[in-house]
């Protein structure tokens, strides 16, 4: 028997609605996926206030029966490129229904980043409004158009709730998920990031004499930039411990016993020997120690045969909290250490202010964590990728990022790769978050 949730998931799945500069069909794509969502979920577009805003995004406005802080509520429309479809185990627009029972999943670009979410959110509102539910006070859907592309969409929600003086007590956004194993004998964990890091692009420029290859000089651009680059690579910041990492590795403790819980219950007191030890252990558990800086482009010559005269590389720096772009920028030009290389700023916004692993919206959260997916440790911790949840710290102190989905490591590496899917019980179990969610609201 079909399930009509999983019917209308496939059903967004279908639209490629890419954010990136040069998409062909832009325009059409989200157009139709809109179209989709009005077909999909009619009371949501009956019963709550839509209004358009930065030309795609989506901003809906569900009256409470009070006064009282708003909630908000989010996710993006937009997907990332499918650079090569072949490799596929399935079309990626296809979101064809594989598997059975506990491994039957949804395959399709957007399943878990970020379509996924908002199916569940508009799921779990529709079927509330079906049961004439209205919550204590107003709660928003914020849908970002481009938050693969940076985000204006999302930026101009922000800017317009906060034009018009509202001020959420909570907002909650993609992030964290629920992962099992997180660390040997522990069991299922919802990581909760209470921040992200900042982003920042710089780009290095050398330029000095060129010519033709036959004859090299001594010293060249790409020399002096390689150089560089190694430096970069070779002196990583040194880790060290922020409070919601130190929260993160207490929590944890809580459900392991013997030396290993001990010291993590106590991760204030050995922060700087725990630091070093999980910037071992993986490059996402050391991403969280430090700001990290990776090359992800380069250039020089258009000619094989010519030594160029301009050699650049692109660095692409992610901010810990507590560093800002301006002490990002002298570290890297402290470590390169040559004035043969110019660092110019390209872009780049702050790291995200820290929201509280306490209070009532946190308990929020916490707790319909906990009725989804029951005997899971909820844990704060620094989310490493940008969401559009970063412009909404000016207008509220509640900030969280949370996918309610319950992630395998092949699941997870799937998101912006290929063969991304979603297993038809973790979207029901998302459902079931937001539902518990907005029963608090």
């Amino acid at each position: 028997m079909s399930d009509p949730a999983v019917e209308r998931l496939r059903a967004l799945l279908r639209h490629a609605t890419y954010s990136h500069e040069g998409a062909a069909d832009a325009d059409a794509a989200v157009e139709a996926f809109q179209a989709e969502l009005a077909r999909a979920f009619p009371l949501v577009h009956d019963r709550l206030e839509r209004e358009t805003v930065a030309g795609r995004s989506l901003l809906y406005r569900w009256r409470g029966a009070g006064d009282g802080p708003p909630a908000v509520l989010m996710a993006h429309q937009d997907v990332v490129t499918v650079d090569d479809d072949s490799r596929w185990s399935h079309p990626p627009f296809a979101a064809e229904l594989v598997g059975d029972g506990e491994e039957a999943a949804v395959w399709g670009r957007g399943a878990v980043d970020d379509k996924g979410a908002l199916g569940a959110i508009l799921e779990a509102v529709e079927a509330r409004l079906a049961a004439d539910y209205r919550p204590a006070a107003d709660v928003y859907l914020a849908f970002g158009h481009d938050e693969e592309a940076g985000g204006s969409g999302g930026a101009a929600i922000a800017a317009l709730l906060e034009e018009r003086g509202i001020r959420p007590d909570l907002v909650i956004d993609e992030g964290g998920a629920v992962m099992d194993a997180l660390l040997p004998g522990l069991g299922p964990t919802a990581v909760v990031g209470v921040t992200e890091k900042g982003i920042m692009n710089v780009e290095l420029v050398v330029e000095q004499a060129g010519g033709h290859a036959a004859i090299p000089l001594p010293g060249g651009s790409t020399a002096v930039l390689a150089r560089a680059v190694l430096r970069l690579e070779n002196q990583p910041e040194a880790p060290h411990l922020i409070e919601p990492t130190i929260g993160l590795l207490e929590s944890l403790g809580t459900r392991l016993g013997g030396v290993r819980g001990w010291a993590l219950r106590r991760a204030r007191r050995f922060r700087g020997p725990l630091a070093r030890l999980i910037a071992r252990t993986s490059p996402q558990l050391a991403a969280m120690t430090r700001t990290t800086r990776a090359v992800t482009q380069l250039q020089g010559s258009s000619s094989r045969n010519v030594v160029p005269e301009r050699a650049t590389a692109t660095v692409n720096v992610r901010i810990l909290p507590g560093a800002t772009i301006a002490s990002a920028i002298e570290d890297i030009a402290r470590v390169i250490d040559d004035p043969a290389v110019e660092l110019r700023f390209l872009e780049g916004s702050e790291p995200a202010p820290v929201s509280p692993a306490h209070g009532p919206a946190w308990d929020a959260v916490a707790a319909s964590i906990r009725d989804a997916f029951p005997d899971t440790v909820v844990a704060p911790y620094v989310m490493l990728q940008a969401s559009d949840s970063r412009f909404y710290g000016a207008i509220s102190a509640n900030v969280y990022r949370f996918l309610p989905f319950d992630l395998r490591q092949e699941e997870l590496q799937a998101i912006h790769g290929i063969d991304e899917r979603i297993r038809v019980s973790t979207y029901r179990r998302a459902i079931a978050f937001f539902d518990a969610l907005i029963g608090r609201l």
